[in-house]
């Protein structure tokens, strides 16, 4: 079994006025890619193969972040289930050319499935909860699951009775 805290990975990057919208900050959808690249970075490994990204939610931009900001998004795995997995991933940023603190700028909550050679789903291993802190994260996940499930039954019902 693999715990929470073994599936944790951090990547940084410095970012450019490449990665900069019209108002000269980073555009959010830079650093969603960024956030989707490390979730999967951590969906993989644990699923110890293929798995795809079903559904980012609850992705909040705190902060602007800047050109010549050093991004790190750090992400680690809330929940498994049969073949779904949870990934929470967290963004802060400093300056590339001083010495500042890191400030929180986007949060997010990713759903990833595990694939088999067939691109059917396959079972991913049991996650090992450990402290309170991932105790809490998975309880927190499992929560947001159930209003997913019930969100997406509450509209095929609405669909039904059109």
């Amino acid at each position: 079994m693999t715990t929470p805290e073994q599936s944790r990975v951090t990547l940084s990057r410095i970012l450019s006025a490449a990665d900069a919208n019209l108002l000269g900050n980073i555009h959010g959808g830079n650093i969603m890619k960024l956030v989707d690249e490390a979730a999967g970075v951590v969906a993989n490994r644990f699923a110890q193969g293929p798995a795809v990204t079903a559904q980012m939610d609850e992705m909040t931009f705190l902060a602007p972040v800047r050109v010549g900001d050093v991004l790190h998004v750090s992400a680690q795995i809330n929940w498994a289930g049969r073949s779904s997995m949870e990934i929470g991933v967290r963004a802060e940023c400093d300056r590339w050319d001083a010495v500042t603190e890191r400030v929180h700028v986007s949060s997010a909550y990713l759903v990833f499935v595990a694939i088999g050679p067939d691109g059917e789903t396959r079972e991913v291993p049991a996650l090992e909860i450990v402290t309170d802190e991932e105790r809490r994260r998975h309880r927190e996940a499992q929560i947001r699951r159930e209003h997913r499930l019930a969100r997406r039954d509450a509209i095929a019902s609405s669909r039904t009775t059109d």
